[in-house]
């Protein structure tokens, strides 16, 4: 698969499927997408002595491509990589570009070339110039006086450029502002933030810190917030693919969105099929026990995943918008994500604490031998309880003291009888019982 640019002239519109006006509309850009080869036409045509295009938002960091012409009239195109602005900074590349033709007509210089979407190749920066389709391409232009191919100098240095970069829509067959963010991708962004970053983790704190509440509240907080996520992060899935006009897995940000929705949209299903719950004082059987920790864990990778996939969308967002206004939002997502964090050890703190309490009361409710006893039943008998303790303790008392007397009388019987009395002690002490 490729991309077939060409930079030239007049009478192209028939040519090619999609023409734009690049910056100052002082040159025209055609292009062609074939569904079945993959090929992009490019065509600029300007009147200099040679003319370049440039991939990227500037001179800095781009990817161009010189249309110039010799001393014999031989046309040519050169591709190098601009890292500043001195003619030192101009990189020749060996990129693979392929049906090269440049030539000049009444003071109008066109060129043309085919080059590959994503270049076979590893270890060089031209490997790196990889265009994707559904991004849109931002596009440079600049002329100049004369062009060499070797031992560049101040002399080769453009005399006039665009101002500014043009979004090229390829597969729309338009351009876009530069500082313009379309509003359908600004709510896109907002709805992920707040299914990603507010009601999906929200609920999963609602299932790990709100179970010690009585009642089922913290079942119905923690499903109403799954689902009001799920459903608010497939919106704005459609709102992106309509404005984008296709759904492609080409682009990092694309892959790490479609993970973390899968697993979401797959918690419903897993919820749907969970095994019943053990009444108090069962235990759990090996089926729920299994259930709970899948469930816990696809819950967890979706919120990694879908946290991944913001971060991407920042880079997305920044390789389309530029870095202006890009980097202050990523940092405000991070310290949401840190205070997110922040958030979660205090809670945990806090769970580890009651856990703790709790132990500490059944253990001493055990040892009191009231373990069975709920706390509200404890504190409305405690006066009954106290009345029956002074009772049984009163009647012991008494017990105690009549036992007393029974030995003082024998005493004095020890002291006034004969030892014949005691023969019939045991007798009678028998009969007694």
């Amino acid at each position: 698969m490729g991309w077939k640019i060409h930079v030239v002239d007049g009478g192209l519109s028939d040519m090619y499927n999609n023409s734009v006006l690049l910056d100052d509309q002082q040159a025209s850009f055609f292009w062609t997408y074939p569904k079945i080869q993959y090929l992009l036409q490019l065509k600029v045509r300007k009147k200099s002595g040679y003319l370049a295009i440039g991939f990227g938002s500037g001179m800095i960091n781009s990817y161009a491509y010189v249309g110039w012409i010799d001393d014999n009239g031989k046309g040519h195109v050169d591709t190098y990589w601009i890292d500043a602005k001195d003619a030192m900074s101009v990189h020749p590349t060996s990129e693979n570009i392929s049906h090269v033709r440049c030539r000049q007509d009444n003071g109008i210089m066109t060129f043309e070339f085919t080059r590959p979407l994503s270049p076979s190749c590893s270890g060089k920066i031209e490997c790196k110039n990889i265009i994707d389709p559904t991004t849109p391409l931002k596009v440079i232009w600049a002329m100049g006086a004369q062009w060499s191919e070797d031992n560049l100098s101040e002399r080769n240095m453009h005399s006039v450029t665009s101002n500014r970069p043009v979004r090229v829509l390829l597969l729309r067959g338009s351009t876009e502002a530069e500082q313009d963010l379309r509003p359908v991708l600004a709510v896109h962004g907002f709805m992920m933030f707040v299914a990603w970053g507010i009601l999906l983790p929200g609920g999963i704190l609602a299932a790990r810190y709100l179970k010690h509440v009585k009642g089922d509240g913290w079942y119905q907080l923690h499903v109403y917030l799954q689902y009001s996520g799920i459903a608010i992060m497939l919106l704005g899935v459609l709102f992106a693919a309509a404005e984008l006009r296709g759904f492609y897995l080409s682009s990092v940000h694309v892959k790490f969105g479609v993970t973390a929705i899968l697993l979401a949209c797959a918690q419903p299903i897993n919820a749907c099929v969970r095994p019943k719950r053990p009444a108090n004082g069962e235990v759990a059987s090996s089926k729920r026990i299994l259930w709970e920790y899948f469930h816990v864990i696809i819950g967890r990778s979706a919120i990694v995943a879908g946290v991944a996939s913001l971060f991407s969308g920042m880079k997305h967002l920044a390789q389309r918008y530029g870095s202006e206004n890009v980097q202050e939002l990523t940092w405000a997502l991070v310290l949401w994500i840190l205070a997110c964090v922040l958030l979660v050890m205090y809670l945990e703190y806090m769970e580890v604490k009651r856990r703790r309490t709790d132990r500490s009361q059944l253990r001493g409710n055990w040892v009191l031998g009231n373990s069975e006893e709920d706390d509200s039943v404890d504190l409305l008998r405690l006066e009954s309880t106290a009345t029956k303790s002074e009772s049984q303790s009163s009647g012991m008392m008494e017990r105690t003291n009549l036992l007393g007397s029974t030995f003082a009388v024998l005493s004095d019987i020890y002291a006034v009888s004969s030892p014949e009395f005691f023969s019939l002690l045991p007798l009678s002490f028998v009969s007694i019982r």
